[in-house]
This record gives structure tokens, sequence and C-alpha cells, in this order.
């Protein structure tokens, strides 16, 4: 689609969205699958003054009901393949007005496409620096779901950082194929429109649907967390499709076993590798580890293990509990600063003050950093395992499972044990024609780790692990399977 005609269905959807009662600082919910459309109504929110504020479209109704009665949005923007839901969402009460993207007429609601062609484009009433632009919702399985604020700055700050690190311009072809209700995927709708590239926008994640999208549109970018990547690489079809024209695969949001990114490295020889490290809290990056470090031999290659160098204006600090930076190579927590840093939480004022005390966003990352400013991240504070006072992070031990050739996926737990407080307990699901036992997967886990760091027990399954929405192994669901298990 023509970027005029985009810019003109942006303008008359925003100028809809005023005479439908948006006022600046209004938030405008979205509930769709990815399109076209979902990035004319990020866009339109904005233009006309509003905030948007994604939605999880793999959340029930009591979960949307719950993400609206916190965001109270002027506005639900809603897909056709969530019609069912508004029945539910209307006797709740939780939302004013209802924009539908719907091929028939919806009762009681407002047709989208209709709303473009009844009205005039409008000027642009967008915020600016630090007014809030965003409400990226995270958190909500592990507790109350945090709406994370995120200001006009923090977009730009994020977008500058991305189209230096992959110099993006007008010959970026960009694919979006991770939900664009995840702040990972979706900011890439503004740095790929910032750097005036093409949208290549898939529903959803399937290996098949993104090899041929990047065959067929000739993606030069694309963004993936490591079980898509593993996804793709397992893919029968992975060969059989031209992808010479990709440029760069940017990776995150998730550990990446170094097997794993060798073996893709080997895949993909003419591509151009980039990690990014970050949270929703930080929109989202904060470390990049650029392409002259994605090798295999030679100095460099020791920091393939990092997450690399904090991005252009954001600082870096590894502290203690105390919140006292540490000694370069000592693990502590994770902290940041820099125009990337959230607002705060929505409506959360104490649990904001306490995550950006000090002026320092506390990622609740455990991580290190050497003497050359790479950092290191070993484990989230929440999945270390304390067993017989040691301390065990999950993603070393991952990381030491993923080189054994059998193992396709893998998740490592603490699970609760009389004799040592916590136990280390690890789930495996063998690649296709591999028969792995546990004594071999343990012989080759103490050739690699201290004994103590091993797991104590394992469990091999034939069906592949669960995923949260965001596409990485959902250990919380895993969690909660093993304690059903264990009440029974």
């Amino acid at each position: 689609m023509n970027w005029y005609v985009v810019v003109d269905r942006i303008a008359r959807l925003a100028g809809a969205l005023r005479t439908l009662g948006l006022h600046d600082k209004d938030r405008v919910a979205l509930l769709a699958p990815n399109s076209y459309r979902y990035l004319e109504s990020c866009f339109a929110t904005l233009w006309a003054g509003g905030v948007i504020a994604p939605a999880n479209n793999r959340h029930t109704a009591a979960e949307l009901i719950e993400f609206l009665r916190d965001c109270t949005p002027r506005i639900l923007i809603i897909d056709e393949s969530f019609h069912s839901l508004l029945p539910q969402l209307r006797a709740a009460e939780v939302v004013k007005q209802i924009v539908v993207m719907s091929s028939a007429p919806v009762s009681g609601a407002h047709d989208y496409e209709q709303l473009l062609s009844s009205h005039e484009a409008i000027e642009d009433h967008s915020g600016s620096d630090d007014e809030l632009a965003c409400l990226f919702y995270t958190g909500g399985s592990t507790g109350k779901a945090k709406g994370v604020m995120l200001s006009h700055r923090n977009l730009w700050a994020n977008c500058a950082g991305a189209i230096n690190v992959l110099g993006m311009n007008e010959d970026t072809v960009q694919l979006h194929c991770g939900p664009l209700f995840h702040v990972g995927s979706g900011s890439r709708i503004y740095s790929c429109t910032m750097a005036g590239g093409t949208h290549v926008i898939l529903p959803r994640f399937d290996p098949v649907s993104v090899l041929e999208a990047i065959s067929t549109y000739r993606v030069t970018v694309a963004q993936f967390v490591p079980t898509m990547m593993n996804m793709l690489l397992r893919t029968p079809e992975f060969s059989k499709y031209d992808l010479s024209s990709l440029r760069h695969v940017v990776y995150g949001s998730a550990p990446m076993p170094v097997a794993l990114l060798k073996e893709l490295m080997a895949a993909w020889p003419s591509v151009r590798f980039v990690q990014s490290y970050g949270m929703t809290e930080l929109s989202p990056v904060a470390t990049s580890l650029g392409p002259e470090w994605h090798v295999t031999e030679g100095p460099r290659s020791a920091k393939l293990a990092s997450v690399g160098r904090p991005v252009y204006g954001t600082e870096i600090r590894i502290v203690d509990s105390a919140d006292k930076e540490v000694p370069r190579g000592i693990v502590g927590e994770i902290v940041a600063r820099g125009p990337n840093v959230m607002r705060g939480y929505w409506n959360q004022p104490e649990l904001t003050a306490q995550t950006l005390r000090g002026g320092w966003l506390h990622t609740g990352d455990l991580g290190k950093m050497d003497e050359d400013g790479f950092v290191y991240v070993v484990d989230r504070l929440k999945d270390m395992i304390i067993t017989g006072g040691e301390n065990v992070y999950s993603a070393e031990v991952e990381n030491a499972l993923y080189e054994h050739p059998g193992v396709l996926e893998c998740a490592v737990l603490g699970l609760s044990d009389e004799q040592w407080g916590e136990r280390v307990h690890a789930i495996i699901v063998p690649k296709d024609g591999a028969e792995p036992t546990v004594e071999q997967l343990l012989a080759h886990c103490r050739e690699r780790i201290a004994g103590y760091k091993c797991p104590r027990s394992i469990e091999l399954r034939s069906l592949r692990l669960p995923q949260t929405p965001a596409n990485k192994i959902d250990k919380v669901a895993l969690r909660r399977a093993i304690a059903s298990l264990g009440k029974r």
C-alpha cells in the first residue's frame, strides 16, 4: 500500500476517533491479530492525541475485562475474530465505544472502513517528549498485570537505536511476525516507519509462512525470539526458499543458547545477526551485540555468550542487594537509566518507586559485566535456584543441555526438595529421531558444569513445551502443571 494512502487512512481514522469522543491522553485499546489495520490503528491513535493500549489477544474474556478496567479506554478497536467476546465486554461496561474490523455489520458497533470513508483527515494531534504514548501490559502471569507507561521520547529513543544498529533506510523491508501487542515486536512499527521502510505483516508466526514471506517480499530485516528461530531451523522447507534478501536477523526477549546460535549462523552464513537485550520497561532495548561480534573463532568469539554493550544513550550497572555497583565479573542485578526507561507503571506508584529507585530501572535480571563493558545475563532473579546453599542459574544449565546434539527444547526449574531446599529439575524435548537417555544427559552436564548445578531430576517429553504469547518457553505454565500433579 502506498505511503500517501496509508497516511490519509491514518488521518481519517484519527478524525473518526475524535468524533467518537477521544480526547487528548484518552486510551484506545486494540484487540486484533497483526494486520495493516493494526498498524493504522496504532498511528491513528497517536495522531488523534490518544494513548495506545494493546490487548493480549490470547487472553480470556475475564483477563481482557481486567485489562480494560485497568486502562479505562474510551474506545476499543476489535477484530471480527474476537466478536464472540463482545457480549461479555459490553455486560462488564468496560468500554464506551467499539470499532470493529469486520466484513459484515455488527450491532451496536462502528464499522472500521465505514468510519474511514465517512470522515475527513485531521491535523496531527500527536503528543511529544515525555507525554504518554503507549500502555504495554506485562507480567500478568505472575501477579497483577502491569501497564508499562512508554512516552513519545521512549519510542523515539528505541527507533534511533534500531535505525543506527541495523542501518535502516527506505530500502528496508521489515517482517512483522511476532505479536504486535508486545513491545518487542510492536516497537518495530515505529522504527521501520521512521526510516521510511516497508512493512510486511503476518497475522502470526508460522515457520513456512515466514519463509514464504521472506522469499516473496524480499525481506531484509526479521526479528525472532529463540524458540521461533529453533522452529525455523527444524522446518523441513527451510532450504527450499530463496532467503538471499535477508540482511539482518535480530533476536532477543529470551536467553539464546549458544549452541543454537552457532547452528543458525552456519545455516545463514550471509545474514548479519544482532542480539538485543531489554524488557518492556526499557521500550524495549538496553544492550546490543552487533554482527561484528557474531563470530565463532578468534578473540571476539568470547563475546558471543554476552548480550552486548549498552545502546546509545543508555547506562548499565551491575549492583548488589544494597544497590551498590559490584566489581567487573561479579554477578548482581542489572540496572539501567537513559531515555529508553519507562515513565512508570500505570496506577501503581509504589511499584514504580520501587522499580525506579535511585534513578535506575531495576530489571530483576541477574548478570555480570566484563572489563570491556559487555553484559552477560545469567538468570532472572525469580528463576535462580538455591540448592544446598548454592546459587544455580537456570540459563547456565539450559545452555549446557542445549549443547547435547539430541536436545530440541529444554527448561530448567527449581522444585521444592526436603534435603536441598530446592533441586534442579530439567524438562527436555528431544529432536526428531533422537533418543537421549537421562543417564546420557546427566553425563553430558557433568562434563560441562559443576555437580551441584547438574539436574537432580530430568523429565523427557515428546510434545513441544508451552509458549507464552511472545513465543518464549512458558516456565510459569510448567511450574503450575508440576504443582498440580504434585497435589494429586
